[in-house]
């Protein structure tokens, strides 16, 4: 799918890899519906992108992913406006570290709302007209976590893991069809994810500095790969290399390697 001319809609656009999209996109899109929990930062970035692009109609919803209740007013709202969107961007996500047996039952909860279940209502709810019109993109913001089984990020790498796979059995289901399908796992990225997703009195961890790739290269490479109607991307070259070793590795060497890490940290 060409972008140029897209309507878009982007989930988690107040922040972060979300705030990029809406930025590198501007100057290609015809329209944008920006949703994030905090609309004063929403308000902030429409202006900015008003003012450099005055073209653009920009519509921004202040919507808690994590509340089936404002999920469906939005998807309600949708239909009411009779959007046409042709490039949707389930960017939103919420992540957690630390050991699942003390994590908060409530964030696991909010953590499966956002990751999985908008990220699937918002897409069963915009394919079908996509279909009709023969034209359409959709852009799952998966994670590199998603490949593999991870100690300390247990329910948010199994929340990607969906992503990574609903994106490709989309994709399969799709093939006949003008809609195109791409899951983007990056590796480390410097955003406000990892300060939010961190447990009270724990450090922020982004990751090894030669793993870590610039937002805005993420983003680059992801709508270059749904322009090259490519069904995944790894940004980064490290990354690319790193997670095709890890994907090739033999369950029972994973499993090792977790147990032996966990055992220099002192965990038993």
């Amino acid at each position: 799918m060409k972008v140029d001319g897209c309507h878009a809609l982007i989930t988690g656009a107040s922040a972060g890899i979300g705030r990029q999209f809406a930025r590198q996109l501007a100057g290609r899109a015809r329209s944008m519906i920006l949703v994030a929990r905090r609309e004063d930062s929403l308000v902030e970035l429409a202006d900015e992108l008003q003012r450099e692009h005055p073209n653009l109609r920009i519509h921004i919803r202040k919507v808690d992913l994590a509340d089936l209740g404002e999920l469906q007013d939005l998807l309600q709202w949708l239909d009411r406006e009779k959007a046409d969107v042709d490039l949707l961007i389930n960017n939103a996500g919420l992540g957690d570290s630390g050991p699942f047996a003390n994590s908060d039952p409530v964030r696991n909860s909010e953590m499966t709302l956002v990751n999985v279940t908008a990220l699937t209502s918002l897409t069963r709810h915009l394919v079908p007209q996509m279909i009709t019109k023969q034209r359409g993109g959709i852009l799952n913001v998966s994670s590199s976590a998603g490949f593999l089984p991870i100690p300390g990020s247990a329910v948010y790498a199994a929340t990607k893991a969906y992503v990574t796979s609903f994106s490709e059995a989309l994709r399969a289901e799709l093939r006949e069809t003008d809609v195109s399908v791409c899951a983007v796992c990056p590796g480390p990225v410097v955003t406000e994810f990892q300060q939010v997703a961190r447990r009270e009195n724990a450090q922020a961890e982004v990751g090894p500095k030669f793993l870590v790739v610039p937002v805005e290269q993420v983003v680059r490479d992801a709508l270059a790969a749904l322009e090259a109607d490519r069904p995944l991307v790894v940004p980064g070259f490290a990354m690319k290399i790193l997670m095709l070793v890890a994907r090739v590795t033999p369950m029972p060497v994973i499993r090792l390697v977790a147990r032996l890490s966990r055992s220099r940290r002192g965990v038993a």
